[in-house]
């Protein structure tokens, strides 16, 4: 049975990974702070599945969580999901310099050690794969959000041309805006957002896998955000980063 390492494995994309990772027969490794709601959730995909669910508590904005991560995948794993993220509600200028530190260290820092980490058994056994979320935000300048997320863009493209023809493979996963908790838990306004832009969760995944089996390295869930990515790199950052700010209000 191949096993999954997901963080943020509790609600969201994360959630909707664990949910469909079960139903094609992973045993999983579910990544979250709250090791209550990891319990549940493990407990939650048991009765539904039948799958076993090894719980790891951690922080990723602290090093003792990630090395914690980082031992539990060096013992192995056949796919690694890097969702866990967050976002502020306001402008990046306002926002403490500490929060913005602690988001780096998520979405950038996590990132690196903890695919570095999976990378090598992964190498040695000839198989494997790495997906790490970051988001369409990565085209359109809004923040250290978005600038973090184009990171992990840019990361992922360049650790899957470095094993492009082996049989292990790292793509980053774009979705647009997606019904969770992420806006509310950062207390974004959401209300101006047109309704056909909002996707599933479990729509995301459904595509994101699809993709990797397809071996893409950058997978954009749902025609209209591949579109919508694709005017986002043609025309000025200026405009792109005006065109966000009105979608997003603060």
């Amino acid at each position: 049975m191949p096993t999954a390492l997901i963080t943020g494995a509790t609600a969201g994309i994360g959630a909707a990974f664990a949910r469909r990772l079960a139903a094609d027969g992973f045993s999983l490794v579910l990544v979250a702070r709250d090791g209550e709601r990891l319990s549940a959730t493990a407990e939650e995909l048991r009765l539904r599945y039948g799958v076993s669910s090894e719980v790891l508590p951690a922080d990723l904005s602290a090093d003792e969580g990630l090395e914690a991560v980082e031992e539990r995948l060096r013992r192995g794993v056949d796919l690694l999901v890097n969702n866990a993220g967050f976002g502020h509600g306001g402008a990046a200028s306002d926002v403490p310099v500490d929060d913005e530190r602690r988001m780096l260290k998520i979405h950038c820092e996590a990132v690196l050690r903890l695919t570095l980490a999976a990378l090598p058994g992964m190498k040695k056994r000839g198989r494997g794969a790495v997906i790490n979320v970051a988001s369409v935000a990565a085209f359109f300048p809004q923040g250290t959000y978005s600038a973090s997320k184009a990171w992990v863009v840019s990361f992922s493209e360049s650790m899957a041309a470095e094993l492009a023809g082996s049989r292990v493979r790292v793509m980053a996963l774009c979705p647009g805006f997606v019904r969770t908790e992420f806006h509310d838990r950062a207390s974004i306004d959401m209300s101006g957002l047109p309704g056909f832009l909002w996707l599933s969760a479990d729509k995301v995944v459904g595509e994101a896998m699809r993709d990797l089996a397809r071996g893409s390295w950058v997978s954009i869930p749902d025609l209209r955000y591949k579109v919508i990515t694709r005017i986002g790199t043609l025309v000025p950052h200026r405009l792109a980063a005006e065109v966000s700010r009105r979608f997003v209000r603060r």
